[in-house]
């Protein structure tokens, strides 16, 4: 099989805003998009885990991906968010993604019910064979409780040409460095944990999906450019200027991080949907303090 290279560099996982009433906010979203793509990313990852799908209703995830692809306007490629509970659902959820113009789909299995190995199989296959879109697992752990291996990765993408890339969201960075090495002849290896990413790019992978690049994605795109070059040196002191960042989302409560630390930065999207809870009083002193020290290390 041959080295899929499509998606690479830095993609945005992107959030997703909410008005004072809750109801998803397409003019900031827009704004957003906007942004990202200005800040030199390299695609959209709209509707998933950063993008609080489990709290949007069936039609507000499609409108959502419509949103982002319009606005997005064939800049860059948006690859759409269709985990669901059940593959039927997944299945009509990834059918609208491949209408409406997106250029691959992030699959995230069933979170509700641990899988066996076997049916998480067919949960990939069923879903895959059902569009011509490249397919991007998403492999969470913390959310679904089945840690895929690399060899796991390996037995799905048999049969199903479609699948093609992983999200590596296990923070394990054996598994990673394997999937990198050693498969990857097979499938591309995009890093989901934000304080991985220099080291997953020094290593080989073909890029990120991360939220932390709602913030301000400048940075992340600028040590990728730096990492391709050889020019660690440079990659590094950027890393280390957005670090404190991305360490303070991993502290807890990512989405609430997230969405409190882009307020403190100037680009509000509103508060998460409850359940999530908001950043508090406390936590966004202490992001809007780092925010203003990476701020001031670019002069």
């Amino acid at each position: 099989m041959p080295k899929h290279t499509q998606f690479q560099g830095v993609l945005a996982a992107v959030a997703t805003p909410f008005d004072k009433e809750g109801a998803v906010d397409e003019k900031r979203l827009r704004s957003l998009v906007d942004d990202l793509v200005t800040d030199g990313v390299h695609g959209l990852v709209p509707v998933g885990s950063t993008g609080e799908f489990a709290s949007l209703t069936g039609d507000e995830r499609r409108r959502v991906l419509e949103v982002v692809i319009d606005q997005a306007a064939d800049r860059v490629p948006v690859v759409a968010h269709t985990g669901a509970i059940t593959s039927k659902e997944a299945i009509e959820l990834s059918q609208h993604a491949e209408q409406t113009g997106a250029a691959g789909l992030l699959l995230l299995p069933p979170y509700k019910d641990r899988l066996s190995l076997d049916e998480t199989t067919t949960y990939f296959r069923s879903v895959a064979d059902t569009t011509s879109l490249p397919v991007v697992i998403y492999n969470l752990p913390l959310a679904t409780g089945v840690n895929l291996t690399p060899e796991d990765i390996v037995g799905i993408c048999e049969g199903s040409p479609n699948i093609a890339y992983v999200k590596d969201t296990s923070g394990d960075w054996h598994q990673l460095t394997r999937s990198i090495h050693d498969y990857s002849d097979v499938y591309s290896t995009l890093i989901g944990w934000d304080t991985m990413f220099l080291g997953a790019l020094v290593e080989g992978a073909a890029g990120c999906i991360l939220g932390s690049t709602n913030i301000t994605a400048k940075p992340f795109v600028s040590i990728y450019d730096a990492v391709r070059a050889g020019n660690l040196e440079a990659a590094r002191a950027e890393w280390n200027r957005i670090y404190p960042v991305v360490g303070f989302l991993l502290g807890g409560g990512y989405v609430g991080g997230l969405k409190g630390a882009m307020d403190a930065f100037g680009k509000s999207i509103g508060d998460p949907r409850s359940p999530l809870a908001a950043l508090d009083a406390k936590r966004h002193e202490e992001i809007s303090t780092i925010l203003k020290e990476f701020a001031a290390s670019a002069s």
